[in-house]
């Protein structure tokens, strides 16, 4: 799920910009970690839900680092651009199997407000799942939900391998309309560790 929105941390300005770009390196490191917390804790699963979009690659890996096949997944909506989101998270696709009776690890990558995850927590209760506990890469101090597993607590705006496209248009249709130059756009996004290739292609593709 895209995310990050907490009111007096939206920047108004293009210096003020705070990006923090996870690698796959980083990623794999992260799960490999999230794995071995899950397993000392002693928890398994018998059931593991990514919520899409941003928990479906986490989801899947944590599937075959714990040797889990049962794996599903449940589409929220709530953000709609940068700092942009929905008045409430809404479920737009249902599970595919039943989690009744069933332990569930519920993943995704990133809890910012927490509205999301606290929607999907109550969805799995409403089906019946008889223990659900939470996993994620990252989370903000400021989640109405804090994750039983998770790496890193972080205030900036993470940017993942799976949604780097999605956060440089959303930047480039952010702050072009604040005079920003162009060039001065490209230069941030690349200084804060985005491929300049990819940001020259992205443009492109917006014009």
């Amino acid at each position: 799920m895209n995310k990050q929105t907490k009111a007096e941390s939206k920047p108004q300005l293009l210096k003020d910009l705070q990006l923090e770009v996870v690698s796959w390196n980083q990623i794999n490191n992260f799960l490999l970690d999230l794995a071995n917390l899950i397993q000392n804790s002693c928890f398994v699963p018998e059931v593991i839900v990514g919520v899409s979009r941003g928990g479906w690659v986490p989801a899947r890996i944590l599937s075959d680092l714990m040797e889990n096949s049962n794996l599903d997944t449940v589409t929220t909506k709530f953000y709609v651009g940068l700092n942009q989101t929905k008045p409430e998270p809404k479920i737009t696709q249902e599970l595919s199997s039943s989690v009744e009776g069933k332990a569930v690890l519920l993943v995704d990558d990133l809890v910012d407000s927490g509205k999301s995850l606290k929607l999907v927590i109550s969805y799995l209760k409403n089906k019946n799942a008889s223990v659900i506990k939470t996993a994620t890469l990252c989370h903000k101090p400021w989640s109405v939900v804090v994750p039983d597993y998770c790496i890193k607590e972080t205030g900036t705006w993470v940017v993942f391998p799976w949604d780097q496209k999605e956060t440089i248009k959303n930047v480039f249709e952010k702050f072009k309309t604040l005079e920003n130059n162009i060039d001065e756009i490209k230069e941030k996004l690349i200084s804060v560790g985005l491929n300049k290739k990819i940001i020259n292609q992205i443009y492109g593709e917006m014009h």
